[in-house]
């Protein structure tokens, strides 16, 4: 019993002494210094400039234009251009489908005949195109004699004139914008 006494008594000593100790405390202290040397290179990745072309809507069916765009991109700078352009011959023949319409035959063919192939394909038949209100042989006559009143021909000569305008301002447009691309 006296060794089951003593090792209690071990026991409970042993126990407050590790309850009783005291933490161990260290204290420490150090100095450091860095030096980075290097070089560093930033690519930034954009999407390119862009110039947008207006679009010009041409999808009604009463108006006889044609819509023309264009655009010109170059790291610095960006033109872009557009318009309409009036289609004559869809004038022509929308102007001559509403005077048919209205009952207005020989008014409707008239405006046709402003167009040289339909005159030359009309004089070919043997169906001359009216003239001031004659119709058939005395308006061949007429279209015969000489007058101060222009045959289709003219007409379109003066067309192509003003189209071949139009061409060469669009031309040079396009001529600048293209040496404006190179520099």
């Amino acid at each position: 019993m006296l060794k089951v006494f003593m090792s209690a008594i071990l026991t409970v000593f042993l126990i407050s002494s590790v309850a009783n100790a005291e933490p161990i405390v260290t204290e420490s202290t150090s100095n450091s210094n860095v030096t980075t040397k290097g070089t560093s290179e930033t690519t930034v990745k954009s999407p390119p400039p862009s110039a947008i072309s207006p679009s010009i809507n041409s999808n009604n069916a009463d108006l006889c234009t044609i819509g023309v765009s264009g655009a010109v991109q170059t790291q610095i700078l960006g033109i872009s251009a557009g318009q309409t352009v009036r289609d004559m011959n869809c004038e022509r023949l929308k102007l001559s489908k509403t005077m048919y319409d209205m009952g207005m035959k020989v008014a409707a063919v008239s405006i046709m005949c402003q167009d040289e192939r339909v005159f030359s394909a009309m004089e070919m038949a043997g169906t001359p195109c009216p003239y001031l209100g004659k119709i058939g042989d005395e308006a061949q006559k007429e279209w015969g004699t000489p007058r101060p009143r222009p045959r289709p021909e003219t007409l379109s000569q003066k067309e192509l004139a003003d189209e071949k305008k139009q061409g060469l301002f669009a031309g040079g447009i396009l001529g600048v914008l293209l040496m404006l691309l190179v520099l």
